[in-house]
């Protein structure tokens, strides 16, 4: 899949975000750092799932904050309705150290990434921007018990790829879904799966964000995936990084 989400450049409007979260003081406190964050704008609140569909088709916003457990509709519903909407919204989900399967779950169904709600406010806006322009936005403090569930396979495959157990050296199949890139295209996935945002991978190999955009894009359409982590995922599956 390509990453088809028109979102905008520096210097232009600024990044559109929906809030969804049934807890009032979570929205009220995204909603005041964000208010004081240059280039962001809170277009729309939401208090469950159902709701954050109507609005973001409503508001189209750049960017979703999505409780991972809401009343109505839950989280993972959630995604897949708002990503199904054109043009469709990075969904960053926001989760509590304990929710690590359903965060697995939510990459799998296509969310940017995850943020733990404990983050601080930089973190949060950082979040934001790098989510706008389809980077990865992958709380530390999860990642790692993340891409161990997704690479073990213990909630399902990462797109069509390996079976439980697959990663640990080299799988077959992700070789093969791997075989149609291009030497520059894996190198950006070896750093893309190191957690490099774009700027920073084409600052490590010579060459602009737009280029390393297409090649992400690229990436993502030869090997079936639907986001950077589950590019990412592939990778370790393949042993292209480990």
């Amino acid at each position: 899949m390509t990453e088809s989400t028109e979102v905008p450049a520096s210097g232009s409007r600024p990044v559109r975000v929906l809030l969804a979260d049934d807890e009032e003081l979570i929205r009220h406190a995204v909603r005041l750092i964000l208010r004081h964050a240059e280039g962001i704008e809170v277009v729309g609140e939401a208090v469950n799932g159902e709701e954050a569909v109507r609005v973001a088709a409503e508001t189209r916003p750049d960017v979703a904050l999505v409780d991972i457990r809401m009343p109505v509709l839950d989280g993972l519903a959630t995604i897949e309705r708002l990503l199904a909407l054109r043009p469709r919204p990075r969904v960053v989900m926001l989760t509590t150290f304990g929710d690590d399967e359903n965060v697995t779950r939510a990459l799998r169904a296509g969310a940017t990434g995850f943020l733990l709600k404990d983050e601080g406010p930089e973190e949060l806006i950082r979040a934001i921007r790098a989510a706008a322009v389809g980077d990865a936005v992958l709380s530390p403090g999860v990642t790692g018990t993340v891409i161990e569930r997704m690479l073990n396979g213990t909630a399902g495959a990462v797109g069509t790829a390996g079976a439980p157990g697959a990663g640990k050296a080299s799988d077959g199949g992700a070789d093969q879904r791997l075989a149609a890139l291009t030497d520059r295209e894996r190198d950006v996935l070896a750093l893309l799966a190191g957690g490099l945002a774009n700027a920073e991978i084409g600052r490590r190999l010579g060459i602009g964000v737009g280029t390393v955009k297409t090649h992400v894009s690229a990436i993502l359409e030869k090997t079936a995936t639907e986001s950077r982590v589950q590019a990412a995922v592939l990778a370790y599956r393949a042993g292209l990084v480990s």
